[in-house]
C-alpha cells in the first residue's frame, strides 16, 4: 500500500516539544470548498457524493417513469411514439438498477463501513475516489445518449437480436454498452477496496463476528460484486464488438446463439437483484434494534443467512428463462433453486419480526421504513416463489405481473430501507435531524403511491397486459387500473418532492438550532462513539471493540434479572479530539482526471477516432501523474513548522528520520 493511500495513526509515545507532534505527520492542512469535493479522497465525502449523484439520477428516472405512466392514463394517448416509448422505459429501468439504487447502496457503504470497524479511512482513498467519478462520468454519459440520437431502446435487459445494429440502428444502444462498462469499473474497483477495507482495517477485538449487521451485508455485496460484474463485462464487450466493429457474437446466421446473451445477463442479473437488496437489508438490521431496544434476534443466523442468499443467487438465473425452450430438465433443476432460495430470505423477515416482538417500539421515522421494507418485501418474495412454478411463470412472463413483483422486491425492498437509512444517518453525517413530522408524512404518502402504483399491475398483469406495450385499446380492460397506478405514480413522486423539502427545511432551521447530540438515537454500532457530523480522522484514537453492539454496551450493563442498567452517558463514551498527530491521505486531482478520459474514449468509439486518441491520451497522463504523485501532501512540510530542509522547528532531523521508520507501512 502506497503511503499516499494510507490512514495511519501516529503510534504512542511519538517524539514531540511543547505537547505538539512532530510537523511530518501532523494532519496535512485540508483543502477547503469546492475544491475540496473535487480532489478529496475522504470517504465520507465520496459517500455524501455518490448519495447526491443518486438522487439527481433518482430525479431523471422518476421522471421517465411519470412519463410512461401518462402515456398509459388512457388508451389510445398519444403523448409518446413507440420508439420514444421503447427509449424511456429503457432508460428508466437502466437508470433506476444502474443510477439510483446501486449507487445509493454505495453511498452508505463508503460513508459508514470505515465508521462501523473502527477504520480511518478505506484501504485505497485514491482509488475510492476514482470509483465514483467513474459511476458519475459513465451515468453522465450513459444520458448524454439523449441529446446524441436517442436513448437505448431495447430493455434494460437488452435481449438479442433486439440489441444488434439491424433493429436498433441508432446510437442508444452503444451509448448503453460503454456506459454499462465505465459504471461497471466503478463497480469493480470499489468493491476490490471495501473488500480489502474489511478483511485487514478492522480495530482491534473486532472479529469478524462481532462486525455490525450492515458491515457484513455490505461485505458480502462486495463479493458479489466481485465475481458477477465479470460476466455482465463479457456479455458488454461481446455486444461493443457486434455493433461497433462488425463481430457476429449473437448472430443466428453466422452460427452464433442469441441465447448467449440471455444467459450472461441473467448470470450476472439474478446476484444484481442481491447486491441491490443486501445493503437495504444491513441498514434495517441496524435500524431494528435501535427502535426495539433489544439486540437483533439471531445475529448469526442473519449473516450465515445472508451469505447463502449471495451463494444461492448464482444458481437461479434461468428462471428469466423459462420460455426461451431450455427444456424440462433445466426447468425442474431452477424451478427447485427458485424454491430453496425463498429460505434464507424467510430467515431474516423472520429475524427483523422477532426482533420487535417484545421490544419496546418507538415509532420514528427510520421504524415506519423498516417497517414498510419487511411488509412489502415478503409480497415481493411471495409474487416471485409463484415464478418457480414453470406453467405459472411461462403465463405471468413478460407482463405487468412481473413488473409489479420486481418494483415490490427492488422499491419496496431497496428503496424503503434506503429511505429509512437517510433518516437515521442524518445526523451522523449533517450533524442535524430531519423532520419527524415531514418524516411521517413522507412514508405514508410514500407508502400509499406505492402500493397504489404495483398493486394495480398485478391484476393487469394476470389480465394479460405485456409490459412493453405502449398503449391498447379500451375495450382490453385495462383502463381502470392503468389510470390508478398514474395515480400512484405521482404520488411517489410527491414523496420524494416531500424528501426534498424536508432536507431543504431542516437545513435551515438548523441554523438557528443548537448542534445535534452526540447520539440522538440512542444507537448500538460504533460510527456513533465519533461526533456528529463525523471529523475527518473518524477515530482518535482507534477504538477497542470488545462484542457485538460495542457502543451500547458501553452505556448499558445487563442486570441479574435481565433488564439494563445505565451506567454511562453517550456524552462521556463519545471522542472529543482536534485530530492533531493523525496522518491522512493527500487531496488529488488525478483521480477524477483518470476518469474523465474514459467516456472521451467511449465517445470516440461511437463518433470519431481522435477521440479515441484524445481520451487515451488523458487517461495515460493521469496514471503517470498518479503513479508518480509525491506520496504526501508537498505543502505539509511547509506548514506545520519544516524549514526548505525539512527540519523540524521543534526538533531535529534525525528525530523526524525516526519516526519516518516507526510509522511507515510495509509494502
Amino acid at each position: 500500500m502506497a503511503v499516499a493511500d494510507a490512514p495511519l495513526a501516529l503510534p504512542s509515545g511519538a517524539p514531540s516539544h511543547d505537547g505538539k507532534v512532530l510537523g511530518v505527520f501532523t494532519r496535512a492542512q485540508r483543502t477547503t470548498g469546492w475544491r475540496s469535493w473535487i480532489t478529496g479522497v475522504d470517504h465520507k465525502k465520496v459517500g455524501i457524493m455518490y448519495g447526491a449523484a443518486a438522487i439527481f439520477f433518482l430525479l431523471i428516472g422518476g421522471f421517465e417513469a411519470l412519463l410512461i405512466r401518462m402515456q398509459l392514463w388512457a388508451p389510445r394517448q398519444q403523448l409518446l411514439s413507440a420508439d420514444v416509448y421503447n427509449q424511456v422505459y429503457t432508460m428508466h429501468g437502466t437508470t433506476m438498477v444502474f443510477l439510483v439504487v446501486m449507487p445509493i447502496g454505495a453511498a452508505f457503504a463508503n460513508y459508514l463501513l470505515p465508521l462501523q470497524i473502527g477504520a480511518r479511512d478505506v484501504a485505497f482513498p485514491r482509488l475510492n475516489a476514482f470509483s465514483f467519478w467513474c459511476f458519475l462520468f459513465g451515468g453522465i454519459f450513459l444520458n448524454t445518449s439523449w441529446l446524441l440520437g436517442g436513448g437505448a431502446d431495447g430493455g434494460w435487459f437488452m435481449y438479442a437480436p433486439n440489441n444488434g445494429v439491424l433493429y436498433s440502428p441508432s446510437h442508444g444502444i452503444d451509448f448503453w454498452v460503454l456506459g454499462l462498462i465505465i459504471t461497471g469499473i466503478a463497480s469493480m474497483v470499489s468493491s476490490v477496496n471495501l473488500i480489502v477495507t474489511v478483511l485487514n482495517m478492522r480495530a482491534p477485538g473486532m472479529s469478524m463476528m462481532k462486525m455490525p449487521i450492515f458491515t457484513w451485508m455490505t461485505l458480502v455485496t462486495q463479493f458479489l460484486l466481485l465475481f458477477a460484474l465479470p460476466v455482465i463485462t463479457v456479455a458488454l464487450f461481446l455486444l461493443m464488438f457486434s455493433r461497433i466493429f462488425g463481430a457476429a457474437f449473437f448472430n443466428i446466421d453466422d452460427g452464433a446463439n442469441p441465447l448467449l446473451w440471455q444467459h450472461l445477463f441473467w448470470i450476472f442479473g439474478h446476484p444484481e437483484v442481491y447486491l441491490m437488496i443486501l445493503p437495504s437489508f444491513g441498514l434495517i438490521s441496524e435500524i431494528l434494534p435501535v427502535f426495539s431496544r433489544k439486540p437483533i434476534f439471531g445475529y448469526s443466523f442473519i449473516v450465515f443467512s445472508g451469505v447463502a442468499i449471495a451463494f444461492m443467487g448464482f444458481g437461479v438465473w434461468a428462471h428469466h428463462m423459462f420460455v426461451s425452450g431450455l427444456g424440462p430438465t433445466s426447468v425442474l433443476v431452477f424451478s427447485l433453486t427458485t424454491m430453496f432460495i425463498a429460505v434464507p430470505t424467510g430467515v431474516k423477515i423472520l429475524n427483523w419480526t422477532a426482533t420487535m416482538w417484545g421490544g419496546r417500539l418507538r415509532f420514528d421515522t427510520p421504524l415506519l421504513f423498516s417497517i414498510g421494507l419487511i411488509t412489502m418485501f415478503t409480497i415481493g418474495g411471495l409474487s416471485g416463489v409463484s415464478h418457480s412454478i414453470a406453467p405459472a411463470d411461462t403465463q405471468q412472463t413478460d407482463t405487468y405481473y412481473i413488473v409489479a413483483h420486481f418494483h415490490y422486491v427492488l422499491f419496496g425492498g431497496a428503496f424503503f430501507g434506503f429511505m429509512g437509512g437517510f433518516y437515521y444517518y442524518w445526523p451522523k453525517v449533517f450533524g442535524y435531524m430531519l423532520s419527524e413530522k415531514m418524516g411521517k408524512w413522507n412514508f405514508w404518502v410514500l407508502f400509499l403511491g406505492f402500493n397504489l402504483t404495483f398493486g394495480p399491475m398485478h391484476i393487469i398483469g394476470l389480465q394479460g397486459m405485456s409490459r412493453r406495450y405502449y398503449t391498447y385499446d379500451p375495450n382490453f380492460g385495462f383502463d381502470i387500473w392503468n389510470k390508478i397506478a398514474t395515480i400512484g405514480a405521482f404520488t411517489i413522486a410527491l414523496s420524494v418532492i416531500l424528501f426534498i423539502v424536508n432536507i431543504a427545511l431542516s437545513y435551515k432551521r438548523s441554523k438557528s438550532l443548537p448542534p445535534v447530540g452526540a447520539d440522538p438515537w440512542d444507537a448500538r454500532t460504533l460510527e456513533w462513539i465519533t461526533p456528529n457530523p463525523t471529523p475527518e480522522w473518524n477515530f482518535d484514537p482507534i477504538p477497542t471493540v470488545t462484542r457485538v453492539d460495542d457502543f451500547w454496551y458501553q452505556k448499558y450493563e445487563e442486570t441479574a434479572d435481565g433488564g439494563l442498567v445505565k451506567v454511562r452517558d453517550a456524552k462521556d463514551i463519545v471522542q472529543d479530539s482536534d485530530g492533531v498527530g493523525v496522518h491522512l491521505p493527500s487531496p488529488s486531482y488525478w483521480p477524477i482526471v483518470l476518469a474523465f478520459g474514459l467516456p472521451i474514449v467511449a465517445y470516440g468509439l461511437i463518433f470519431s477516432w481522435w477521440l479515441c486518441l484524445l481520451g487515451g491520451a488523458i487517461i495515460v497522463t493521469a496514471m503517470f501523474g498518479w503513479a508518480f504523485e509525491p506520496p504526501d501532501d508537498p505543502e505539509a512540510a511547509h506548514g506545520h513548522g519544516h524549514d526548505e530542509a525539512g527540519h523540524d522547528d521543534h526538533g531535529s532531523a534525525a528525530d523526524v528520520d525516526a519516526l519516518e521508520q516507526e510509522v511507515a507501512p510495509v509494502g
